[in-house]
């Protein structure tokens, strides 16, 4: 069995654990943002939501809790979302062309490449959500061990398919560009109206219409759904709002993010195809 991919793979890997001051600033980012925004909004955001009634025998979740959430997803995003980048630096130092002229199949970049995501988006939630509980956010309350584990599980996979599809988006850019910092730009244009135009700090029911139609086809949506669904519970009150995470709610919101996958691997073989090596 061909497993070229696999050297892709552990040289994104090693590349990772050795520059410490991208793996610490990737776990310092939502360390902060839970620190600092998180602890600072949920006073006030849990003092408006006590003024709502909820439903006898619900359970009402911080502001914390609830964001701790949005707080795993948005580290999955931008990290996955920066997993091409090293794609351009391979093509400027001649690394793509020897990859490309190899017998290795093409789409085993793109795969190797993908699976470097994926674990990296593991390696870094499981960090975020020990590091929320020890700041106070509420995961897994009213679960027994078996059920946190099947809890993780879920929230992994979630993430899982959500990192993959993201770092073949971000190779497929990367492909067609010249210069990191082209690249740079346009993460960071993404990056930002993905994050807020989601349900990541607060619900999105109160958008205007234009933007409540761009958070239903924005898959950061549906991660935050099933990370909240093993998380915190299926069924709770947060911001006065009910959540309600079905059966049904959690396989959409799973279907989703495999159709973004599939589409980005689909854009990122394109990109692979027809790359342009000087």
């Amino acid at each position: 069995m061909r497993n070229e991919f696999l050297t892709v793979y552990w040289k994104e890997m090693i590349k990772f654990f050795r520059f410490k001051s991208l793996l610490i600033t990737s776990l310092l980012q939502p360390a902060l943002w839970m620190g600092f925004f998180g602890i600072a909004m949920s006073s006030n955001f849990d003092r408006l939501s006590a003024m709502y009634s909820i439903s006898p025998g619900m359970e009402q979740i911080g502001y914390l809790t609830f964001m701790g959430a949005g707080v795993i997803a948005m580290t999955a995003l931008f990290t996955s979302l920066y997993g091409g980048m090293s794609l351009i630096f391979d093509k400027n130092f001649g690394l793509m062309k020897e990859m490309i002229v190899s017998p290795m199949p093409r789409s085993h970049i793109i795969i190797g490449l993908g699976l470097s995501g994926l674990t990296k988006g593991f390696i870094q939630s499981m960090i975020i959500m020990v590091f929320g509980v020890f700041m106070g956010v509420e995961f897994f309350s009213a679960l027994d061990p078996f059920g946190i584990i099947i809890s993780i599980l879920g929230i992994l996979v979630f993430v899982g398919t959500f990192s993959s599809g993201f770092v073949f988006l971000s190779a497929g850019i990367a492909l067609r560009l010249e210069t990191h910092e082209g690249m740079q730009a346009i993460m960071t244009l993404l990056s930002m109206p993905l994050f807020f135009v989601s349900n990541a700090l607060y619900p999105v029911d109160a958008f205007p219409a234009a933007l409540k139609a761009l958070s239903i086809v924005n898959p950061l949506t549906y991660l935050i759904n099933g990370i909240r669904c093993f998380a915190i519970g299926p069924d709770f009150y947060a911001l006065g709002k009910h959540y309600a995470y079905t059966a049904e709610v959690i396989s959409i919101s799973y279907t989703a993010l495999l159709i973004f996958a599939v589409i980005a691997f689909a854009f990122a073989m394109n990109s692979i195809r027809n790359v342009k090596i000087n």
